[in-house]
C-alpha cells in the first residue's frame, strides 16, 4: 500500500507539473497574441565615431515617429517595434548590419543611412532580402540611379546641391575664382564635382582641386596652396568633422576666401569645432528650418523633451522618412487583411508614395525613388551660438532636376 501511494502521488504530481506547464504555455501565448504579428522597422546610421551627432539625431527623429504609431498598428494587429542600428559611418559595418537586418523575417523595413558610401552597398544587401529602405539624407547621384526598387530618399540629389550651390556662390555672392577640397569619399568627392562642373559652366573658375582623408586633423599643406592661389571661395565636400576644421584653419592662416559646403556640414558640431571662426560660413542643406512652423515647433519640443537636446538638422527628416515607411507597410497590412505583411509588397507601396506632407518635406517618388518636392537651402552661420544658422536661400530642386 506504502509504495501504492508513493507511485499514485508521483503520478498526480507529474499530472500537476504538466498542467500547470501548459497553463503557462498557453498564457504565454495568449499574451503574445493579444501583441499581435511583431514586425520591425530599423534606424541605420553612425551612432558612434566622429559622425554620430547627426546619426543619432536622424535615430531619434526615427524613433519619435514609430512610437507615435504603436497604438495604430496594434489596432491592426501587429507589435510595431525599433531597431536601431549602428553603421559607423564605414561601407564595410553597414554591410554587415544589412545582412543582420535582412536574416531577420521580422524587419520589415530600413530607414537610412546618413553616408551614401554607405546606403549603396548596404542597399544591394537589402535588395537580395526585399527590404524597402527609405533614406533621410543620402544624395549621391547612384543610391538611385542603379534602378533599384527598394531604394527611396526624402532629399534631393548632390546633381542638384552642387550646382545650387555654384549658382549661389558665382551669382550671389560674387565669386569667380574657386578652390575645391573633397574627402575622396563617394558622397564628397561626388557633391564637390558637380559644384566644380556647374562654377565651371557659368563663368567661374577652379583655381586648385585637392583632396583630403576623412579623420585628418591638419590642413595646412593643402591651405597653404589655397591662401597661395587667393581663391573668392573654398568649397569643401565632405562631413562637418573636417570641414569644421578646415574653416577654423582657413581663418588661422588669414585666408579671407568665403566657404562653401554640402548638406554634410549642417550640424552644431560646426559651432563646437570652429567656434567664432564659423561666422560667416556658408553651407547647402536638404534640411529646412523647421522651427518657425507650428508643427516645427511641436517635434522640437516634443524631441527635447524626450532625449534632452536639441534636434540636429536632419532629425525631421528622420521622422518624415519613418512615417513614409510605416504608411506603406500599413497599407500592405489593411490590403492582405491585417496579416503580416509582404516585403515585395511593401516596396511597391513606398514606391507609389505620393503626396505626403511630413513636417520637413513633402514626398513624392518618381519610378528612381527620387523625390520630386525635395528642395534645397543655403544657410549662413552668423552668430557662434546660435544653430541651425540663419537661411539665405530657398532653392527649387526642380530647377536642376534632369
Amino acid at each position: 500500500m506504502r509504495m501504492r501511494k508513493v507511485g499514485i502521488g508521483a503520478i498526480l504530481l507529474t499530472v500537476a507539473v504538466f498542467m500547470s506547464a501548459c497553463g503557462t504555455a498557453a498564457t504565454t501565448k495568449e499574451a503574445a497574441a493579444s501583441k499581435g504579428e511583431v514586425i520591425k522597422v530599423a534606424s541605420v546610421t553612425p551612432l558612434s565615431g566622429s559622425q554620430s551627432a547627426l546619426g543619432e539625431s536622424i535615430k531619434n527623429g526615427a524613433q519619435l515617429a514609430l512610437e507615435e504609431r504603436v497604438e495604430e498598428f496594434k489596432a491592426l494587429g501587429m507589435d510595431l517595434q525599433f531597431t536601431p542600428q549602428d553603421d559607423q559611418a564605414d561601407p564595410k559595418v553597414g554591410v554587415t548590419v544589412a545582412q543582420k537586418l535582412i536574416a531577420d523575417e521580422d524587419v520589415v523595413a530600413v530607414v537610412g543611412h546618413w553616408n551614401s558610401g554607405v546606403a549603396i552597398p548596404s542597399s544591394e544587401v537589402y535588395k537580395k532580402g526585399n527590404l524597402t529602405m527609405v533614406s533621410p539624407a543620402n544624395t549621391a547621384v547612384a543610391v538611385t540611379e542603379r534602378g533599384l526598387d527598394n531604394v527611396n530618399r526624402i532629399v534631393t540629389r548632390d546633381d542638384v546641391q552642387g550646382p545650387a550651390a555654384a549658382d549661389y556662390c558665382f551669382n550671389e555672392l560674387g565669386c569667380k575664382t574657386a578652390f575645391v577640397v573633397q574627402d575622396k569619399t563617394t558622397y564628397g568627392q561626388g557633391v564637390a564635382d558637380e559644384f566644380k562642373k556647374r562654377f565651371e559652366a557659368v563663368g567661374g573658375t577652379t583655381l586648385g582641386y585637392e583632396g583630403i582623408t576623412s579623420g585628418e586633423s591638419d590642413f595646412s599643406a593643402v591651405l597653404t596652396k589655397a591662401a597661395a592661389l587667393k581663391p573668392d571661395v573654398v568649397y569643401f565636400g565632405g562631413i562637418y568633422p573636417e570641414g569644421s576644421l578646415i574653416i577654423k584653419q582657413m581663418r588661422e592662416k588669414g585666408i579671407e576666401a568665403k566657404f562653401m559646403g554640402p548638406d554634410g556640414m549642417d550640424s552644431g558640431e560646426v559651432l563646437k569645432i570652429a567656434g567664432d571662426n564659423a561666422k560667416g560660413a556658408l553651407y547647402t542643406s536638404m534640411a529646412a528650418d523647421i522651427s518657425g512652423t507650428e508643427e516645427g515647433k511641436k517635434f522640437n519640443e516634443k524631441y527635447k523633451a524626450k532625449f534632452s537636446k536639441d534636434p540636429e538638422g536632419y532629425a525631421a527628416y528622420g521622422y518624415d522618412a519613418m512615417n513614409v515607411a510605416l504608411n506603406g507597410i500599413a497599407s500592405v497590412i489593411k490590403a492582405n487583411g491585417n496579416k503580416k505583411p509582404d516585403k515585395l509588397e511593401i516596396i511597391k507601396a513606398i514606391r507609389a508614395t505620393k503626396d505626403f506632407k511630413g513636417i520637413a518635406t513633402t514626398v513624392t517618388f518618381n519610378a528612381k525613388g527620387d523625390n520630386t518636392e525635395a528642395n534645397v537651402y543655403v544657410f549662413q552661420f552668423t552668430d557662434a551660438l546660435k544653430y541651425p544658422p540663419d537661411v539665405v536661400k530657398a532653392i527649387s530642386a526642380k530647377d536642376y532636376v534632369k
